[in-house]
């Protein structure tokens, strides 16, 4: 069983409400999150991953309700991607009119999971709402599986990195419209 400690749940926290940045375990990869109403800190990850920030960005939940304010859905929407949570599907979904373009990039929707990932359920859990969740390698690099590989891209004075395994994924997540259901990625 993948565990955390109940101190560095408290640290990743901590480190979100600060607007800091952490690394953690995914259901594929590790991933770089934040806290998403902080523009500042969705501004430094899109800087260490020299990322623009026309594509946008997913947010990571452990429940829906921490996803659903942000989101604009019908029940006809909801059956389709509803059944397929908590798990590594990611659904691009419209956004409400009140979410940030740093979020939304140029679109008007925006990617959302509900994890089955341990880790990151329960960081989401103990942050109390929603978080960032993007590969956390530059941009063009492949993503780290492992604490040493995120070592290789980024410095602990960058950001807090949580160690624990990641899923059995061997590429990131399936990103699909919540709309069509047609597959993104």
């Amino acid at each position: 069983m993948i565990r955390i400690s109940a101190f560095k749940l408290r640290q990743a926290a901590y480190f979100l409400r600060c607007g800091k940045i952490i690394a953690y375990p995914t259901e594929a990869v590790y991933g770089l999150g934040c806290d998403p109403l902080n523009e500042s800190a969705v501004q430094r990850i899109l800087e260490l991953k020299q990322r623009p920030v026309t594509k946008g960005m997913i947010l990571l939940a452990s429940n829906f309700q921490q996803i659903e304010d942000y989101i604009e859905i019908n029940e006809d929407i909801k059956k389709r991607i509803i059944p397929t949570w908590p798990g590594p599907h990611t659904w691009v979904l419209p956004a409400q009119s009140w979410v940030p373009e740093y979020l939304t990039g140029e679109h008007q929707s925006i990617a959302v999971r509900i994890t089955a990932h341990p880790i990151a359920a329960k960081i989401c859990e103990n942050f109390g709402q929603a978080i960032i969740s993007t590969s956390a390698n530059p941009s063009g690099s492949k993503p780290p599986k492992t604490i040493l590989q995120l070592k290789k891209y980024f410095s602990p004075q960058d950001l807090l990195m949580i160690s624990g395994t990641t899923g059995d994924l061997n590429q990131p997540t399936t990103i699909r419209n919540g709309v069509t259901g047609e597959r993104l990625r």
